[in-house]
């Protein structure tokens, strides 16, 4: 089961917006042979300070700008008269976790209550404070529920979402920008079963890591650190995954879930975002897993763009919600 089979039910638009505390991008896609193609796109830096991403605190300084901003943007791009986005928020305004069910609950209501109860533990926030995605995903090997949750404080979206009502804009879905990013390596899931896919989704404030495995989120680490920082808390992430899917030595008992399917191997790589570059990523997972993984581009994607000047890692997170019009 895909986490986004419920969401992608509705009939997305094939365009979408990022963002970021550096810039803002926007995406349409179209579809073109076996593939798709980028029929418009374009980014425009942001000035310092003025998208401020945080999970606690209105994110915005000036709202006005920011819609002044996003109207050149779409402008150039050829988007002006578009009104229906899905959107890509800044990673630090967003919090993800996959949750797993300890326990078989006794009834529906327990199982919710169950959920809600750890959803604010993992989250940090009460779930009247929050909008909340949820979405099941596969049992775990002990044959637990497991369930991918990511949130927003409302506080925080109505900033954005005062932007888009300026514009003029219906965004329909409201996304962390990993997940845009992910649906790549979810869509193209089935070229390697017999590794995992990693994604780092870097920004200003940290990265992202996404570990997938048959096309589900895994694990999900979200880490905050300065730049310099990034090489070694990336190394010691890929060691937790390398010993949470160690097998246990014979005789050996352990209380740790195993994957029923037992691979510390990293396939495929896409890096999105900036601060960290694909060398660096694919030398820290060869370090650490003993092989180097496959990089994961445009090309790899079948994605067609018709210009040099864009850059796919700026625009992976949009180009990925805007491939939802096809899912």
């Amino acid at each position: 089961m895909n986490p986004f089979n419920k969401l992608v039910s509705p009939r997305f638009p094939p365009a979408a917006v990022g963002l970021s505390g550096e810039g803002a991008s926007v995406v349409q896609l179209e579809r073109r042979g076996g593939g798709l193609s980028v029929r418009s796109a374009g980014f425009l830096p942001l000035h310092a300070g003025l998208v401020r991403p945080g999970f606690d605190d209105a994110n915005l300084s000036d709202p006005v700008e920011l819609a002044r901003a996003l109207t050149e943007l779409v402008s150039d791009a050829g988007l002006s008269r578009r009104r229906r986005w899905s959107v890509a928020l800044p990673e630090a305004s967003t919090r993800t976790s996959i949750l797993t069910m300890e326990t078989a609950p006794a009834s529906r209501a327990e199982a919710e209550e169950m959920l809600r109860w750890k959803t604010e533990r993992a989250l940090g926030a009460h779930l009247e404070e929050l909008r909340v995605s949820r979405e099941r995903l596969q049992p775990d090997p002990q044959g637990r529920a497991r369930y991918l949750v990511s949130a927003v404080r409302l506080s925080v979206l109505a900033g954005y979402e005062q932007v888009f009502a300026a514009l003029g804009w219906h965004a329909g879905l409201i996304l962390p920008r990993h997940m845009g990013e992910a649906w790549w390596l979810m869509r193209d899931h089935t070229e390697d079963r017999a590794s995992d896919s990693l994604l780092v989704s870097s920004h200003a404030e940290g990265f992202t890591a996404v570990i997938l495995r048959a096309g589900q989120p895994l694990f999900v680490r979200a880490v905050s650190c300065d730049v310099e920082d990034r090489a070694d808390e990336l190394y010691r992430f890929l060691l937790f995954y390398r010993d949470r899917n160690a097998p246990a030595a014979e005789g050996e008992t352990t209380t740790t879930p195993v994957p029923a399917v037992i691979t510390d191997r990293i396939g495929r790589l896409l890096v999105a975002g900036t601060g960290l570059d694909y060398n660096d990523a694919s030398a820290i997972v060869e370090e650490t897993l003993s092989a180097p993984p496959r990089p994961v581009g445009a090309a790899e994607l079948r994605l067609a763009f018709p210009t040099r000047e864009i850059d796919f890692q700026q625009i992976a997170a949009p180009a990925g919600l805007a491939a939802l019009a096809w899912a």
